[in-house]
């Protein structure tokens, strides 16, 4: 019997992950989409060997799923079809956000595997039309099993990282995977949108440089997948913001007190800082929004 990896949603991740995983070992790369017009740009640009509008029908035959759609979707996805996943297969995911995930999977029949997944790599664009062969070459894969999470899954899962170019992949829990998420990601995109509510943003247009076009970069974000990621990792999102609080209240307060030694000091520490975590650094990484 044909082996299939079935791709739920062909956006931007799942529309690069059907390019990359197409000619793996004997797996047929069957995309799931809602739209008709999708399936159509999908098999004129061939994005996926196979597109279906028949989601219960595909995952019936699915020895591996990706969920490639929004997190609150994947929520509601799981539970939706709980009990079209076929038996024994493995259904995995790449949202954004691990803990609220997993959480979720506990819907599925035990007959059914489920292993968080979150491939590192992205851009500012959304969309099938912006779907990258390359899209994951040197990026990490993130995993988080579940204790009951079988080995040959995540082997196969290793297998595939490896095909579509990813650097590694790197196991670890949800609530360590949203933490890290929450400093390095998310707290970014608040960042380049509190920039952007400056009072005098406009005054200063034309006037931008690298710095400040690399700062909001991501400012022009998608409003609803940017508030679910938000919204189910806000507590360690909200921990990231209080301590990047208490640290621009210590540069301000340097400044205030017009105290020129301590700020020298906080910005040679800083800057330092910033020389390590860039050693060894490759530039040739992928992008991750």
């Amino acid at each position: 019997m044909e082996k299939k990896i079935v791709i739920v949603g062909l956006g931007l991740i799942g529309g690069s992950l059907a390019l990359a995983l197409k000619g793996f070992e004997d797996y047929k790369v069957v995309g799931v989409v809602r739209r008709q017009a999708t399936a159509d740009y999908a098999l004129a640009h061939g994005v996926g060997d196979e597109v279906t509008l028949d989601a219960a029908g595909a995952l019936a035959q699915a020895d591996v799923t990706f969920l490639c759609i929004d997190p609150e979707d994947t929520v509601r996805y799981l539970a939706q079809h709980r009990d079209h996943f076929r038996p024994g297969s493995l259904v995995t995911d790449v949202c954004g956000v691990k803990g609220a995930i997993l959480e979720a999977s506990r819907v599925l029949p035990p007959e059914v595997d489920f292993i968080g997944s979150h491939p590192m790599a992205g851009t500012e664009f959304s969309g099938i039309e912006h779907a990258l062969e390359g899209m994951f070459r040197g990026a990490h894969y993130i995993v988080t099993p579940r204790p009951d999470s079988r080995p040959e899954h995540l082997a196969l899962l290793e297998r595939m990282a490896a095909y579509i170019g990813c650097r590694d992949v790197v196991r670890t829990s949800p609530e360590e995977h949203d933490a890290m998420i929450a400093y390095t990601s998310q707290m970014m995109h608040i960042i380049a949108v509190s920039v952007c509510d400056d009072e005098g943003l406009f005054d200063c247009q034309g006037f931008e440089g690298s710095s400040f076009r690399g700062c909001t970069r991501v400012a022009d974000l998608d409003v609803e997948l940017w508030t679910q990621l938000f919204t189910l990792n806000r507590e360690a999102l909200s921990g990231a913001l209080d301590r990047l609080a208490a640290n621009l209240d210590a540069y301000r307060a340097a400044l205030r007190s017009g105290d020129t030694e301590r700020l020298k000091a906080k910005l040679a520490w800083s800057a330092a800082r910033k020389h390590r975590l860039d050693l060894g650094a490759r530039p040739a990484d992928p992008y991750y929004v």
